[in-house]
């Protein structure tokens, strides 16, 4: 019986006092993506097994290792998304989206599920905003999506966020690369984990990623990327790198970013902190203009990125960074008898078609409870209705605040509301700018 009161293990509830931070985050990155033309896709939490093999690739620790695999009731492989990237990719190709004006900019919100050890900034599930553009290679949408990503951070009162470039090269430029990490892991093959060796043949960079020890800091002397790609790459990356500083956006180049998916080509980037552990990568993304192509659709390039939602947050705690104020129920109409407890009901009701939280009493408290219970909300204003108050169509509304009262016509209880919400927008103002 426990189990059916504990959430499963890697997943963790988001509670009232914390959604509202969710809210905050995702609002305005969906806002901040829509000003740079980004409009919402939404896709399956599940996909056919065969998409991810296809674009993820079958030597990831993600595929070999991390998804929620299983057979359908037709016998069909299923699996959970372990990323965004493939079924937005396959959403774009199967709705012909990417025969219409490009390039093609979509931005996303969605659930992901790897089966990993739980600790912390990594869950078993855990959500993703993102973002795809489909149709350029060229440098300017790179700086384009990266810079984006800066806004979102900046906005958000991010701060200590260090932008990590790299480019691994294009499939000509990467073969040559791929023969020379060979050459170099061969040497060290008794050394490697099992999962390295397999990998060794099959697609050496991802031995760069191991998160074994004894093969991270064998990792650490390996050829380097940078070295191997062509004029063409050399160039695209150049170009990345001059306009991040037209924009004066600083930024390092770290030759040892693979990122661990397999569909990256040329330009792969990471906002990384350290304020929150070994889990620092805070959003990563780059450049796969083989995506397409590779689960059946046009030779079109491509560039995305994905952060994480549960790792911003912890981010955002740690560097101070600001939240609005929790909201606040605007009113409470308490009520003394049934038919003061009508009117209440239908005062409460037209508020909130004029968009207030607006609250009066279903549990048949009394007013000592019902008053207990406006305060436990967090109140601004509260009144109680009673014989003398449906008589006279006036109540007496208390700042439950500083506790001064106001006699307001039932007529005027709307305009009221609004306009002490007014004032508490107002003072909120002043004392941003008292104490910015």
């Amino acid at each position: 019986m426990a189990l059916l009161t504990q959430a499963p293990k890697g997943t963790q509830d988001v509670l009232p006092r914390d959604s509202y931070k969710w809210q905050y985050v995702e609002g305005l990155a969906m806002e901040i993506a829509r000003l740079y033309g980004f409009q919402e896709m939404r896709v399956p939490t599940f996909e056919h097994t065969e998409l991810f093999n296809r674009s993820v690739g079958d030597t990831t620790d993600v595929v070999q290792k991390e998804m929620y695999t299983f057979l359908d009731k037709g016998n069909r492989s299923i699996t959970l998304r372990p990323e965004g990237t493939a079924g937005m990719a396959r959403a774009a190709v199967q709705n012909g989206l990417l025969n219409e004006a490009l390039p093609l900019k979509v931005s996303y919100l969605v659930s992901c599920f790897r089966y990993e050890k739980p600790q912390a900034g990594r869950l078993r599930e855990f959500h993703q905003f993102g973002a795809e553009v489909y149709g350029s290679d060229s440098p300017a949408c790179d700086a384009e999506v990266i810079a984006m990503v800066g806004e979102i951070f900046d906005t958000l009162g991010v701060r200590d966020l260090r932008l990590e470039l790299n480019s691994i090269g294009c499939p000509e430029c990467r073969a040559r690369y791929h023969k020379a990490l060979k050459e170099y892991f061969a040497a060290h093959m008794d050394e490697l984990c099992d999962t390295c060796r397999e990998r060794l043949e099959k697609n050496p960079m991802r031995i760069l990623d191991c998160k074994s020890p004894v093969c991270h800091k064998i990792a650490k002397d390996a050829p380097k990327v940078l070295d191997y790609i062509c004029e063409g790459c050399s160039a695209h990356f150049e170009g990345v790198k001059a306009r991040l500083d037209a924009l004066g956006m600083p930024y390092v180049v770290n030759p040892t970013i693979v990122r661990g998916l397999d569909y990256y080509t040329k330009t792969v980037f990471e906002f990384v902190t350290d304020q929150i552990g070994a889990q620092g990568t805070v959003c990563g993304g780059g450049r796969y203009d083989g995506l397409l192509a590779e689960i059946g659709g046009p030779k079109l390039p491509g560039i995305g990125f994905a952060m994480g939602i549960e790792r911003l947050l912890k981010v955002m705690d740690a560097c101070g960074a600001e939240f609005p104020e929790q909201p606040a129920c605007a009113i409470y109409i308490g009520s003394i008898g049934e038919a003061a407890s009508v009117k209440a009901f239908a005062l409460v009701n037209e508020l909130r078609e004029e968009g207030f939280w607006a609250e009066c009493d279903t549990m048949g408290r009394g007013v000592k409870a019902q008053m207990k219970y406006a305060d436990k909300l967090g109140c601004r204003l509260s009144c109680i209705l009673g014989d003398n108050e449906l008589e006279s169509g006036r109540a007496n509304v208390k700042n439950m605040r500083t506790g001064e009262t106001h006699e307001v016509a039932f007529d005027d209880l709307i305009d009221f509301v609004y306009d002490a919400q007014v004032a508490v927008l107002t003072e909120s103002i002043r004392e941003t700018e008292i104490n910015p």
